[in-house]
């Protein structure tokens, strides 16, 4: 489906892990493992560049630390792209199917120094090869030790006709260029302790200002490099990305580390995805006289794969195009999906909250968010999701911004034992319960008392009675002020050195709160 001046949603086969951290689902714990699936995805690389650019006008509202965390995700490489020909032989052996093996590096001075070239295990050339009995299954590519072994295949350099091995090895990601990398052991460390587990030998081009051991990734003079012989390497890299060019062999390219978002899931739990498979007509979009596509609520949720593939009232359906019978599609959409947007709604005139999710008049008088508050934890999610959507709303002409948010505050988490609290963990506490037992001012207190809005909190019930007793106190005291007659003069002289003390800090906090209200409130 194209949206606007540039396509945004696909249907392709990927690698689903959902939002991992350190190996286990962010949210359950649990392990997390690589399967290959039917996803649907949007195509936030296409606005890769206009995210990374427009980090700098929110430098002056948004913490440096999220931008800096979205400027490494997005992770813009400079770099040459360019193919090795695979050698006679290999091609004889794939059947004329693959010719060619491209490549992406950020490294173009060190390209007279690749030794072999690797693949990632699940690169289309191996494919290939296991579906024809050409090759046994790759070994385990989540391996923390460098792993892989020889394809037997041979590929040629373009510059100086060298036949190198083509090896899978672990170290490789599929997703990430063309799963295809040139390895030069001799200047990057990744490829330096692969090769020398298997004997792959090292050829430097770069001079090392002294005797060095194992991989030198520093600046020197080049060597062994035909013409470039003699050139520093930094003025060298876009020397020879000028060579490929104008041979007409390679480019100089932007990539980006940053990966299209796989916005389905397979649960019930979730906004459905409005399309339909036809046998005929394929993949088609529900009419949108009959959106939004409701959730059934009689499903039986056994724990065993996703519901809605078990309820024939909802997968079955009428084709829109043909009107022929179809199939639901039961995939849910991710919930970050629906956080990205949502803040438009909040713009939306209530007397039209039935009729559309957003009216423009609403939305352009209302947005930017002036002033936007929530975790540092969603710095790379949340948050650069709902840029990269308020900019393909901007695109589709439903708003008339490029950013949603003016001014950023990212307060700390709330933890409990050392734990971030959270209801997937079980480990919340019930504010009615709270306010019921000590009333709101005890809790309100407690939290300022305890951090900066910025920082952590570490949640301590003693620390909550501890908050509870000091205003009850204060309370008291400001009662039997209350109920006298005559205000209690204070005679400064008749003070004790440290009533003064405490009279001057209560002065001085006083001033703080001010001056802090007052900064507050011009920034706002």
């Amino acid at each position: 489906m194209i949206c606007g001046r540039r396509g945004l949603f696909t249907a392709r086969v990927g690698f689903s892990t959902g939002e991992v951290e350190e190996g286990k689902c962010w949210r359950c714990g649990t392990e997390v493992v690589l399967r290959e699936m039917n996803q649907y995805y949007l195509a936030i690389t296409n606005y890769a560049a206009e995210l990374l650019e427009d980090i700098k006008t929110l430098e002056k509202g948004w913490p440096k630390q999220v931008l800096t965390m979205q400027e490494n995700w997005i992770g813009q490489s400079e770099g040459l792209e360019f193919s090795f020909e695979l050698d006679e032989a290999s091609k004889a052996l794939l059947g004329q199917n693959f010719e060619k093996l491209s490549v992406f590096t950020t490294r173009a001075d060190t390209v007279y120094g690749v030794t072999y070239c690797a693949l990632a295990a699940e690169h289309e050339i191996i494919r290939y090869m296991q579906q024809n009995s050409l090759l046994d299954a790759p070994r385990d590519r989540g391996a923390a030790e460098k792993d892989g072994f020889d394809t037997g295949l041979k590929v040629v350099h373009p510059l100086t006709n060298e036949s190198l091995p083509l090896w899978v090895a672990n170290f490789v990601i599929a997703d990430y260029g063309s799963g295809a990398v040139m390895s030069v052991a001799a200047h990057d460390e990744r490829d330096y302790e692969f090769a020398t587990k298997f004997g792959l030998g090292l050829k430097a081009v770069i001079k090392a200002p002294e005797e060095t051991s194992g991989a030198y990734a520093g600046e020197g003079k080049m060597f062994g490099s035909g013409e470039f012989d003699g050139m520093g390497n930094v003025e060298a890299k876009s020397a020879i990305i000028k060579k490929f060019e104008s041979l007409g062999i390679g480019k100089g390219l932007k990539t980006y580390r940053l990966r299209d978002w796989g916005i389905s899931r397979q649960r019930y739990w979730g906004t459905p995805i409005p399309f339909i498979h036809c046998d005929k007509c394929g993949v088609v979009p529900e009419k949108k006289e009959n959106l939004p596509v409701l959730l059934p609520e009689d499903v039986v949720i056994d724990g065993s794969g996703n519901p809605l593939e078990k309820h024939s009232g909802f997968m079955k359906c009428t084709c829109p195009k043909c009107g022929g019978e179809a199939r639901r599609e039961t995939d849910t959409l991710d919930t970050f999906a629906e956080s990205s947007w949502y803040f438009l709604r909040y713009a939306q005139n209530p007397a039209n909250f039935s009729k559309e999710a957003f009216a423009k008049e609403d939305v352009n008088y209302w947005m930017p968010v002036d002033r936007y508050v929530g975790g540092i934890e969603h710095a790379i999610l949340h948050l650069l999701y709902s840029r990269f959507f308020t900019k393909a709303l901007r695109d589709l002409g439903y708003v008339n911004v490029d950013e949603p948010f003016e001014n950023l505050l990212t307060q700390g988490m709330v933890l409990k034992d050392g734990a971030k609290m959270s209801k997937s963990k079980g480990n919340t506490v019930d504010p009615d319960e709270l306010v019921k037992k000590y009333g709101a001012d005890t809790a309100r207190l407690f939290i300022l008392f305890a951090a900066p809005p910025t920082k952590e909190l570490e949640w301590n019930d003693s620390a909550v009675e501890g908050c509870f007793r000091f205003l009850r106190r204060f309370y008291e005291k400001s009662e039997a002020v209350k109920g006298s007659k005559t205000k209690p003069a204070i005679d400064a002289a008749t003070l004790s050195k440290e009533s003064k003390e405490a009279r001057k800090k209560v002065y001085e906090a006083l001033k703080k709160s001010l001056a802090v209200f007052d900064e507050s409130s011009q920034l706002s």
